[in-house]
């Protein structure tokens, strides 16, 4: 299994060195050196004063308490001397060991369903998801310590979007997104639809407008067909009636006549032609949502307008023009699709604040979401820490844990050099009363 070399540890955001631990490490055997040259010096002079048997004393307690701390110490991480002596190099020895015991203590302790169910049965999540998103973006940036995070989101998610529309192939990206627009209304019988739209609009009385449009583009129509009626009539007419001239007087009857009937239907909301007009319009309603007949032809003509070549042209012209727009509004100077993401973030974070509802539907969606990816993928999380420790190299991570917590190690054996001498000096004491 080949080996990783673990990321450097860190402790408040700031890489460990072993510069302090070395200190310490050095000050613990000073020490014990010291201790062992008082021990040394003194042993000859006991019988001269009583002083110096304490001093004698605390320095021999002192001496062993510290050598055995250090080989306690040591044998944590290495085999002291060198010496293969069983039970020490204790880290590098069990690493695979140290590896499942880690994982198995994170399953039990942090990973089963009832912990992460209890843990987040105490947390309103959608809350605090609310306070993040209404916060200003000022107020965050005023503590150099809470950068604009809302920000950097959404301007992330900006330029995301982005650059994924400029690497994406356009046209096929346009051909997928109208192949599945015509899917969707592929399936959709428009027919009824717009039966019933017409039905309502007649019913809250919107049909009007729909009715005087129709009657100015008849005007306009028969203004911009003058000509041609004119001829029509004039090719129509006997031939005495065009020798007389009475053909032009017959036309213009007929175009003042139009113009005034349009006027008339157009100004007169109970005019009798706008009241047919209804009808026809009720009818097609009730056709387009009772008859198979009508509803058959609405049907081909869909599948006719969707097989269109033309229409798929016009639709690739639309779509890129969408998509440059879109691009241009991701890297706008003025914020463009980020400065929307913010407002409809912060007020979906209002929402979320105010809405009590809202938030136990949240929050009970996450704590349902974390139990089951913890009784989904717990053991899986467990197998990724274990395989991951066990392919750290055995070398580098015992010497980072031995930077990490020597300096406090160290502690250990300065305190059993004191402590052992204490102890020396105190058993002295009580033997030199008997």
């Amino acid at each position: 299994m080949a080996t990783i070399t673990p990321a450097p540890l860190t402790f408040g955001g700031e890489p460990l060195t072993a510069d302090r631990a070395r200190r310490m490490r050095w000050t613990a055997t000073g020490m014990l050196a010291a201790m062992a040259t008082v021990f040394f010096t003194t042993h000859g002079l006991v019988d001269d004063h009583p002083a110096w048997g304490y001093v004698n004393a605390f320095a021999e307690a002192a001496m062993v308490g510290g050598l055995a701390d250090w080989f306690a110490v040591t044998a944590l991480f290495r085999h002291p001397l060198g010496l293969p002596i069983p039970h020490t190099a204790i880290i590098p020895t069990n690493k695979d060991r140290i590896a499942d015991t880690m994982a198995q203590f994170l399953r039990e302790n942090f990973l089963t369903p009832a912990v992460v169910a209890r843990r987040m049965s105490g947390m309103n999540v959608a809350q605090a998801l609310g306070e993040f998103l209404v916060t200003p973006p000022d107020e965050s940036a005023r503590d150099s310590s809470r950068p604009d995070t809302r920000s950097r989101i959404t301007g992330g998610a900006a330029e995301l979007l982005a650059e994924v529309l400029e690497s994406l192939d356009p046209d096929r990206l346009g051909n997928q997104v109208r192949s599945g627009l015509a899917g969707q209304l592929a399936k959709v019988e428009v027919s009824p639809l717009l039966g019933r739209m017409l039905e309502s609009m007649m019913a809250d009385r919107r049909h009007q407008p729909l009715i005087d449009g129709l009657i100015r583009w008849a005007g306009l129509t028969l203004e911009d067909n003058e000509e041609t009626i004119r001829e029509i009539i004039h090719a129509r007419v006997a031939g005495v009636l065009r020798w007389a001239g009475l053909d032009k007087t017959i036309s213009s009857n007929v175009l003042d006549g139009l113009y005034k009937l349009l006027a008339e239907v157009l100004v007169d909301p109970d005019h009798p032609l706008r009241h047919k007009a209804e009808e026809g319009l009720a009818s097609l309603a009730h056709n387009l949502q009772h008859d198979p007949v009508m509803r058959g032809r609405v049907e081909t003509m869909k599948r006719d307008l969707i097989e269109n070549p033309a229409v798929a042209e016009w639709w690739m012209g639309v779509w890129e023009r969408i998509r440059r727009s879109m691009i241009a509004r991701a890297r706008g100077a003025d914020g463009g699709i980020g400065v929307e993401l913010q407002k409809v973030m912060a007020e979906l974070g209002a929402a979320l604040q105010r809405d009590v509802r809202l938030q136990l539907q949240i929050n009970r969606f996450a704590r349902r979401t974390a139990v089951g990816i913890a009784t989904r993928y717990g053991s899986g999380i467990v197998k990724l820490v274990s395989e991951t420790v066990r392919r750290w190299d055995a070398t580098t991570i015992t010497g980072r844990i031995e930077n990490a917590v020597g300096r406090d190690l160290q502690f250990i054996r300065i305190n059993g050099t004191l402590v052992g001498g204490l102890v020396g000096m105190t058993l002295h004491f009580i033997t030199s009363l008997m």
